[in-house]
């Protein structure tokens, strides 16, 4: 029999059953790092999208491996990260039930794309949410009564966290198709309860910047919901072998499911159900650049090895999600879920300290042909001193 290989390991792990739909499509952070109050206060979070994928051309500095000081290609994601904005801070205080809230404090003015985030229906809606509380906050009992919950805040709480939501607006509602912004608590670490408290208060109503939460050749922690692929059976969603040509009732199954006693399926066996669309974190991904808005630096995709001048987006932009803009963070490998979603990038919960991590990253270059086809040049000028002028460049200019 002409066998594929001699074994096939049965891929997916059984530690995260049950394989079921994300009842969310943003990745959530379930754990903060741990807080080290020598270092100054700080956040420990971004979110940002998921723009596409593309490969770089680096020098390998790894002493003991073959590869040291010889060039690598390695695939690369890029994730768009336009400024947050910071719209208060919450106080939680530790027990034995897990952290009890102790109080909230929200910036005067909200924007719509936030408020929307409180709706169900915005367009429906009287739109009414935080109005009274703007107005109150205008008024001296108002400004009393924030600074006594301030107080009681920095004197209660162990853990603040700042309350901050995306800019739709940044990106385009061409790019992810919703003006509702994403909502967030990030955890402040480093410093005294009061230092974290003057650290939010100093944040209110104001963007939050990529570069003041990560820093190139850093590690990261992804959060992110995965690609949804709907009901599949066994061979998909686990990965187990094909019965042979004449089996009865079907190939593609499971032919025993279990013992006749105990009666009943164990959950280690391999049913069909849902495949993908699960929310995963990713430990220790990689920042190899920490690029810039494109109206600040018109030449992100140039590095000191290549001169020629062009944007990180490719051309005829990212497939299915158009040209990047804002700032961005290029990070090593893949990143869960499809293009256009939303990720969360944590700072390391289990930091490791081995040499890979701990490399600096010096890019040759950062390719920025088409990804609709087979591109071959980098830019667009590049194409046209090959090609020459067409028929269609004497039409534009007529």
């Amino acid at each position: 029999m002409s066998h594929r290989k001699f074994e096939h390991p049965r891929h997916g792990n059984l530690g995260f059953l049950p394989k079921q739909r994300c009842r969310h499509i943003r990745g959530r952070i379930r754990s903060f790092p741990k807080d080290d109050a020598s270092q100054k206060p700080h956040l420990t979070a971004f979110i940002g999208f998921k723009a596409g994928m593309t490969h770089i051309v680096r020098d390998l500095e790894r002493p003991g491996s073959k590869m040291h000081k010889k060039e690598v290609v390695e695939p690369v994601t890029i994730v768009e990260t336009p400024p947050m904005m910071c719209v208060g801070y919450v106080g939680y205080r530790k027990t034995p039930n897990g952290l009890r809230c102790i109080g909230s404090v929200w910036a005067q003015h909200l924007s719509d794309e936030c408020r929307r985030r409180f709706y169900r229906n915005w367009r429906n809606s009287k739109k009414r949410a935080f109005t009274k509380y703007s107005k109150n906050l205008s008024t001296a009992e108002g400004k009393e009564s924030a600074k006594q919950k301030e107080a009681a805040i920095a004197q209660s709480s162990d853990i603040i966290r700042v309350i901050a939501h995306t800019q739709m607006k940044k990106l385009g509602n061409r790019h992810v198709g919703q003006r509702r912004a994403f909502i967030t608590e990030i955890q402040v670490n480093g410093g005294d309860v009061a230092g974290k408290v003057d650290f939010a208060k100093k944040l209110l109503e104001k963007e939050i910047n990529i570069d003041g939460v990560f820093q190139q050749s850093e590690t990261v922690d992804i959060c992110s919901v995965t690609r949804g692929h709907g009901f599949q059976g066994v061979i998909q969603r686990w990965g187990v072998t094909r019965l042979p040509r004449k089996t009865h009732r079907g190939l593609r199954k499971v032919a025993c499911i279990g013992s006749w006693h105990p009666e009943r399926v164990a959950f280690s066996v391999a049913r069909a159900g849902q495949h993908g669309f699960h929310h995963r974190t990713e430990l220790n991904k990689k920042i190899y650049v920490m690029g810039k808005a494109l109206s600040e630096d018109p030449h992100t995709g140039k590095t000191e090895y290549d001169i020629t001048e062009k944007t990180i987006t490719p051309m005829g932009g990212f497939p299915k999600y158009g040209t990047v803009r804002n700032a961005f963070v290029m990070i090593k490998g893949s990143v869960g879920g499809p293009v256009r979603r939303s990720v969360t990038l944590r700072r390391p919960i289990a930091p490791q300290t081995s040499r890979a991590l701990q490399e600096k990253i010096s890019i040759k270059f950062i390719d920025t042909s088409s990804k609709r086809g087979h591109g071959r040049f980098q830019t667009l000028k590049e194409k046209n001193q090959f090609v020459g002028t067409l028929k269609k460049h004497g039409l534009r200019q007529k």
